[in-house]
C-alpha cells in the first residue's frame, strides 16, 4: 500500500498556508522520491489558487509550467498534490475525483480539513497513510 512521509516542519508550512489563504482553498506542489510504495516530502512549493475560491482550486498555465521546471532543477519527482478544504471535510470533492481519475499520473493528493483540522491522503480517491519522519 502507497504511503506518504511528510516532516512535522512541512505539516506545519502547509497549514500555515492553509490559514493564510482562508475562506478560500490554498495549493501546493509536493516534490520528493518515491521509493517502491513510499514517497517522501523533500520540498514543498506553495503555489496560488488562480480561483480565489473557497470550494475549488486552480493553477495558472504559468505555475503548471514553472512546476515541471522546479521538478527538474531540483532533481526531485512531483509526487503530490495539496489543497484545502476551509469548510469541508479531507475527503475529495466530486471535481478532486474527477481531476484524479484524468490525471492518472500516480500523485498523492493530500487534503486538508479546516473543519477537522486533519490531513488526510489519497491516490485516485483510495486513502493513504500519512506519516512523520
Amino acid at each position: 500500500m502507497q504511503k506518504i512521509i511528510l516532516s512535522k516542519i512541512q505539516k506545519k508550512i502547509l497549514l500555515d498556508h492553509s490559514n493564510k489563504e482562508e475562506p478560500n482553498e490554498s495549493c501546493a506542489i509536493l516534490y520528493g522520491n518515491k521509493n517502491g510504495e513510499e514517497n517522501t516530502v523533500k520540498e514543498i512549493w506553495l503555489t496560488e489558487n488562480i480561483d480565489a475560491s473557497p470550494i475549488e482550486f486552480t493553477l495558472s498555465n504559468e505555475q503548471t509550467l514553472e512546476m515541471y521546471k522546479k521538478s527538474e532543477e531540483l532533481n526531485l519527482e512531483i509526487i503530490g498534490i495539496f489543497h484545502s478544504h476551509p469548510k469541508g471535510e479531507a475527503y475529495p470533492s466530486h471535481t478532486d475525483e474527477k481531476f484524479m481519475k484524468i490525471n492518472q499520473d500516480g500523485y498523492v493528493w493530500i487534503i486538508y480539513s479546516g473543519i477537522n483540522k486533519n490531513f488526510k491522503a489519497f491516490v485516485l480517491e483510495s486513502e493513504i497513510p500519512i506519516e512523520e519522519n
